[in-house]
């Protein structure tokens, strides 16, 4: 099965987008809806289908389906952070979007309060 086949729709009822692959459930995108605004905190997709691009065919989705209902969007979620980051053209959606400092650079380190930094 190839990615072309998936389909990603949004599931309001258990808040969250659902990716359906070979007629079966193989993902989902769990969000929280605040009037103008979409938190995406939890996103999975069932290992049976690792390997094929489905997670970015979801996250695609979700965020096309964002952008189409003129929803900011909040990424709790590592992923959905993630892959925004790799795909800056999603980044004007973000909730307050500044870009996040690359890795490895001084702004990306996170101190430790306890070291004294």
């Amino acid at each position: 099965m190839d990615s072309t086949a998936a389909t990603v729709t949004d599931n309001p009822d258990k808040r969250r987008f659902e990716l359906t692959a070979d007629g079966r459930l193989a993902g989902f995108a769990e969000y929280r809806l605040d009037a103008d605004t979409i938190t995406f905190i939890h996103t999975e997709v069932d290992q049976a289908f690792s390997g094929r691009g489905l997670g970015s065919v979801l996250a695609r989705g979700a965020l096309d389906d964002a952008r189409r209902r003129g929803l900011r969007v909040v990424a709790e979620c590592p992923f959905i952070r993630g892959w925004i980051a790799k795909h800056p053209d999603y980044s004007d959606l973000v909730s307050g979007s500044a870009p996040e400092p690359a890795a490895g650079s001084a702004d990306s380190a996170d101190p430790d309060p306890a070291s004294g930094r």
